[in-house]
């Protein structure tokens, strides 16, 4: 007896075909296509869900997958068919993420990483991030002590250096201009320091460089938790349409995806690279980007994550080609 006939032995009625069974997972699958294509109209009501949805948003892809096996298990011809909408929407966003392109050229080599209040490996810290050669680097969560310490074992490689609160920039290129800017949210004290800004006086070109650090998210009992980072990012997206210099890079932890439509008024100012999916945190699994190279007035024509140091995130490396002064 086969498995139809039995079970219409069991309900009293004709088995369902392979096109009438699995009408819930095909029905997931295309709610899955729908958020893909567009995440932008998915409000930030009920807990922020839009930023939630957003910051996971290359990891819907992990539906088509799990689609197939569990249409194969139902034995559902619809619920296979109605996978290949989520495939195609996830082609159609991230084709040019995951599209091989030859890098441009660029002459300013900048790291940024957040090395971690808690990381106690400085010297370690410090080679990684100088084996990428770079010009400039930007850190978060760095104590006056520790400052102090990463000044030491860059050394010679970046002499001049600046700090701010929490942040610090460290340059191959003299600095100068260093002035801390006001990126706290309301309500916030003034120990809450966290973003400088700095005159990177490079080979023929002139760079204002922003190094910030927004506040953490939390996905709370209030849902996705972002009302402090929204409102520093707000801050710092003000400061930098107000920096008169027409080169600018924003270097920082931003706690955000840059699909985060949630800060858009900074993303809206200034570029990034739209290839490859370079996530940093957390550092054992990483599951997102939110450490990030960011320009305006030049091009970030590269970033890639780093390997592993003390912190909780993995560093990145970019690639800018800036204009010439």
């Amino acid at each position: 007896m086969t498995v139809d006939a039995k079970h219409a032995i069991h309900t009293g009625g004709p088995a369902k075909t392979a096109w009438q069974r699995g009408r819930l997972l095909a029905l997931g699958s295309v709610v899955i296509a729908v958020l893909l294509v567009a995440h932008e109209y998915v409000p930030n009501r009920w807990g922020n869900l839009g930023s939630l949805v957003e910051t996971f948003l290359p990891w819907l892809g992990l539906a088509v997958p799990l689609g197939i096996l569990a249409a194969l298990l139902r034995r559902s011809a619809l619920a296979i068919l109605a996978v290949l909408l989520p495939l195609a929407a996830w082609i159609w966003v991230f084709l040019p993420q995951v599209r091989p392109i030859e890098p441009a050229p660029s002459d300013l080599t900048v790291v940024q990483h957040n090395v971690s209040d808690a990381n106690t490996d400085v010297a370690g810290t410090a080679e990684v991030l100088l084996a990428a050669e770079p010009d400039v680097v930007t850190l978060t969560e760095v104590s006056e002590a520790t400052a102090e310490e990463y000044t030491q074992a860059f050394g010679e490689a970046l002499p001049h250096h600046e700090t701010q609160g929490t942040v610090g920039v460290w340059s191959g290129f003299p600095l100068r201009g260093a002035t801390a800017v006001d990126i706290r949210p309301e309500g916030v004290d003034a120990s809450w320091d966290r973003c400088l800004r700095v005159v990177v006086q490079g080979e023929g070109t002139t760079v204002a460089l922003f190094a910030a650090h927004l506040p953490s998210v939390r996905i709370g009992r209030g849902g996705f938790e972002t009302e402090l980072r929204d409102a520093s990012a707000l801050a710092l997206a003000d400061a930098v349409d107000a920096e008169e210099n027409d080169a600018v890079i924003v270097a920082g932890d931003l706690n955000a995806v840059l699909a985060d439509g949630a800060i858009a008024p900074l993303t809206n100012l200034v570029t990034a690279p739209t290839t490859g999916f370079e996530f940093t945190y957390p550092e054992t699994f990483p599951v997102a980007q939110i450490d990030h190279v960011l320009a305006r007035g030049a091009t970030v024509t590269e970033v890639r994550a780093l390997g592993s140091t003390g912190s909780d995130h993995l560093p990145v490396v970019a690639r800018v080609d800036t204009p010439e002064s």
